[in-house]
């Protein structure tokens, strides 16, 4: 049968696993947060904040879910050590597609031959920037990493024949501009913590 969005997201979310509890609790906690917000902060009731939030969401799940088939510890999308779509094989993919012949070098005689090392790395990278958007948290650090995430795949998978690159650095922009406009603060955490009189420099600059 072929997916469709509507289909998809039900499966998403109905997925008997715990990365569909742990995202159930993140959502929850980010309504929540965006409550609270609303609730105690005039300055957030604004239609700009709402709209923010709800494109920070968005983005966060979609990290979220594209952990999926990358799940320890064998980081495949059925928990097996052959598993179908596993990272391995996109790491391999990266090596030979790559656009700089430095990138492929790195990838295939530095991370592919340390996978078990580089493999919990990427993962966590991800899920929490999946985490960071999803509840407003530190979303200026974590769009910057999330923004190197995606030139990463847009450099290395820019000549396999199978993807439209363009896609990655889209999502690369989206990432930028959350960073640079502080998404976070809109219903978020950092705008809970940004709130405070007395704030260090490097909160403002990490969220």
């Amino acid at each position: 049968m072929t997916p469709n969005p509507l289909t998809d997201f039900v499966h998403f979310m109905l997925r008997p696993e715990w990365p569909t509890y742990v995202f159930w609790v993140l959502m929850i906690a980010s309504v929540a947060i965006a409550v609270y917000c609303f609730a105690r902060m005039p300055e957030q009731r604004r239609l700009v904040h709402l709209g923010n939030w709800a494109c920070r969401v968005v983005i966060g799940a979609m990290w979220w879910q594209q952990t999926l088939w990358k799940l320890p510890p064998y980081y495949t999308d059925d928990g097996k050590p052959s598993g179908t779509n596993e990272l391995a094989h996109y790491l391999t993919v990266e090596g030979k597609s790559a656009a700089i012949p430095l990138l492929k070098d790195f990838v295939n005689h530095v991370v592919s031959p340390h996978f078990s090392l580089f493999a919990p790395i990427i993962y966590a990278a991800e899920a929490l920037t999946g985490v960071s958007l999803i509840l407003g948290l530190f979303v200026r650090l974590w769009g910057v990493l999330g923004a190197l995430q995606f030139l990463n795949l847009w450099l290395g998978l820019y000549n396999d024949w199978y993807e439209w690159p363009w896609t990655y650095f889209f999502a690369f922009v989206l990432m930028v501009i959350f960073a640079l406009h502080h998404y976070g603060r809109s219903l978020g955490v950092d705008a809970i913590l940004t709130a405070r009189p007395l704030r260090s420099r490097l909160l403002d600059w990490i969220s």
